[in-house]
């Protein structure tokens, strides 16, 4: 269930203990932060709530900044809604969010319009006009209306903070499985298959061409993936993610050719995991160059996604 801020909480949300963050990778320390919200609610029989801030603020402050989402709202929903959260609070970061003081985001949002019995948040977490928000303004400001609050500490792993920066640098340098272990599943692209120019299935490799939209651009190159269906079918292939040099003009796409795979997918949303990187993007001098390149892709994704099953 996705329920917005800005309107009324439905009564039977109201008295929710809410995990407060905005959780775009849904990663293991925002995972533990959410976790400790939804034991907490279990425990005392409240609603369990996960809130996100969408769009990102850092695209309401930044509107040029070069995207770098993780996952989108819809993907977010289905994490939140396998942590256990009895809804997904969506707060619109706009112009009146980021005018909102911290006192008032505590006392007149959390409190009166939503009725949050509780919150839970990371340690760092910032909030309100100008970030004049933290964990101690939401316990001294929540006192006086009754809101009780938990920080959740930072997880490490290899001696280092979980972090969805930490999880971008990963994807950048062409590093999927360190930002599978990051947030504990591999980053998968979701989008409409579009119609593309048709050259795939020309050489007997016809792909699925997805727009990548607001998310981070992985590395360049070609990977080895699955695509999840809409009717819960997984599929193993290799995929391009770039602007295909060989090809004029240049044009971004995501391209997943799906093994052993003859179905119609336009217009059905499909979501493509990244599972392994296998090379760059490469200028070939021909087509029967990239034909054979692609076969040898095609057999090494097979290879390295056999621990998968069909």
């Amino acid at each position: 269930m996705r329920v917005h801020a800005s309107e009324a909480m439905p009564e039977a949300l109201r008295g929710a203990v809410i995990a407060l963050g905005n959780f775009d990778g849904f990663h293991l320390g925002h995972q533990a932060v959410a976790g400790e919200a939804v034991r907490w609610a279990r425990a005392e029989g409240r609603p369990a709530i996960i809130a996100t801030f969408d769009p990102h603020p850092v695209r309401h402050f930044k509107p040029d900044a070069l995207p770098f989402r993780l996952t989108t709202l819809d993907q977010r929903e289905a994490l939140f809604t396998e942590a256990g959260a009895d809804a997904m609070l969506v707060f619109a970061f706009d112009g009146a969010m980021a005018a909102t003081t911290a006192d008032s985001f505590v006392r007149d949002l959390l409190s009166a319009r939503l009725g949050a019995a509780a919150v839970v948040t990371g340690e760092d977490f910032t909030f309100g006009r100008a970030k004049g928000g933290n964990i101690n303004v939401l316990r001294e400001v929540g006192a006086e209306v009754g809101l009780e609050t938990r920080a959740v500490g930072p997880v490490l792993l290899d001696g280092e903070v979980v972090s969805s920066s930490r999880i971008r640098e990963a994807l950048v340098a062409g590093d999927p499985q360190e930002a599978a272990r990051l947030l504990t599943r591999p980053f998968a692209i979701r989008g409409p298959v579009q119609h593309g120019d048709k050259v795939g299935r020309t050489i007997n490799f016809p792909t699925a061409n997805l727009d990548v939209g607001t998310y981070l651009r992985p590395r360049y190159g070609i990977y080895a993936v699955t695509g999840q269906l809409p009717d819960g079918r997984v599929l193993m292939g290799a995929a391009n993610i770039g602007i295909r040099p060989t090809f004029d003009p240049p044009k971004e796409l995501l391209e997943p050719h799906f093994f052993d795979f003859s179905g119609d997918l336009y217009g059905q949303e499909i979501e493509v995991a990244f599972h392994h990187f296998l090379r760059g993007e490469a200028k070939f001098d021909s087509l029967n160059a990239l034909v054979a390149q692609m076969a040898r892709d095609c057999d090494e994704a097979k290879r390295l996604l056999a621990h998968i099953g069909g």
